[in-house]
């Protein structure tokens, strides 16, 4: 090989060697800056996560929570009960941050936590013991009240009015939120064109506990339709093979509930109605007659009857279109655990009590029995 054939080969090959050690030292660098980024990241992100863990889970939320730690509960156990209960952003930061700091000596215990508590008062409270705030203020909603009585109390206890109460609660873009945030309990059946009140129904009947001298409409409705939920949706299952959704069983139980005083009479005629469904009778129950005409009546007459109404059952045939009035929890149970039994009518004389039938001829008897000739 001449001389300068060597020379031009040993040029290329240094030149390729060159080459290829530049793009092993790119190659090289990029993996460098890359998980060099990598880990700024995730120590940047790590810090962010653990601060985030660690501060209030809302620090504008003093609403109290009340929280059960039972007896023998583990610093883990604890930790979960307190992120179910959204006191804690997350269980896992707490047991690190308890065991890291040689927290100990958790208590069991009736406590009351706010999700703007910082971690360490949370810490301290349980190792302090029971510690049970008394609210300012309870009100009680009646079982049977109407969306319009149920404002009308609140706003004897708190500065706004019946009106402002009423405004918020059928504020169509207020309403879609509270859609948004039950989606299982809410539907789209309670903004229906013949819907009167869309919360009518799901204001739940209970004794509510207050810890500030005044409160928001907002943060009245989400406590109550909370509630509701609570008490509804876990007999969802046994309402649905009764072939109800969930805003047809709130307004079945709250037709039983203004029929009848006690959970027995609830169950039978909450049979009573099914057996009418399922024969495609109206349920020509008088409480959704008052409802119709927007007032209570002392006695439904038969003039009061004709009112054309979605809500009056003896003018359209199944469920009126919506609830009627909130309930008591033994009501929405009723509709979940009907009595089975032949009867297609009952009514109630001037005592209270109720009188069941099988046919029209011994309901007729019944009513001149006991109501006609009293």
């Amino acid at each position: 090989m001449s001389d300068s054939k060597f020379k031009e080969e040993y040029e290329n090959n240094k030149k390729v060697r060159t080459e290829e050690a530049g793009t092993v030292r790119k190659i090289v660098a990029t993996v460098l800056i890359t998980l060099t980024v990598v880990l700024i990241v995730g120590v940047v992100g790590g810090y962010f996560y653990i601060s985030n863990a660690l501060e209030p889970v809302d620090a504008d939320d003093k609403e109290p929570v009340n929280v059960e730690i039972p007896t023998g509960s583990t610093n883990s156990e604890i930790a979960s009960i307190l992120e179910e209960n959204g006191i804690i952003a997350n269980a896992t930061i707490f047991r690190f941050y308890t065991k890291f700091n040689n927290e100990t000596g958790f208590q069991a215990g009736n406590y009351q936590f706010t999700p703007s508590m910082k971690l360490d008062n949370i810490i301290e409270s349980l190792q302090n013991g029971q510690i049970v705030k008394e609210p300012v203020k309870r009100v009680t909603i009646p079982e049977g009240y109407t969306l319009e009585q149920i404002a009308e109390v609140y706003a004897e206890e708190f500065s706004f009015t019946k009106e402002e109460f009423m405004n918020q609660v059928n504020d169509e873009e207020y309403v879609k939120q509270l859609m948004e945030n039950h989606p299982a309990l809410l539907t789209d059946a309670i903004l229906g064109e013949d819907i009167r009140y869309p919360l009518e129904g799901y204001l739940f009947a209970a004794t509510y506990p207050f810890y500030k001298e005044e409160v928001t409409v907002k943060e009245i409705v989400e406590k109550m339709v909370a509630k509701t939920e609570s008490v509804v949706l876990p007999r969802m299952e046994s309402l649905e093979e009764k072939g109800l959704n969930v805003h047809e069983a709130v307004t079945m139980a709250s037709l039983l509930e203004n029929e009848a005083r006690t959970a027995e009479s609830r169950r039978e005629i909450a049979g009573v109605f099914y057996n009418r469904l399922e024969e495609e009778m109206p349920l020509q129950t008088d409480p959704t007659v008052a409802y119709a005409h927007g007032e209570h009546l002392e006695r439904t007459m038969y003039d009061d009857l004709e009112i054309e109404s979605p809500y009056n059952t003896y003018h359209v045939n199944g469920l009126p279109v919506g609830p009627i009035s909130n309930f008591n929890e033994n009501s929405i149970e009723a509709a979940a655990t009907p009595i089975s039994s032949d009867y297609l009518y009952f009514l109630a004389d001037r005592e209270g009590n109720i009188h069941y039938s099988e046919t029209l001829e011994e309901h007729n008897k019944k009513r001149e029995e006991y109501i006609t000739n009293e």
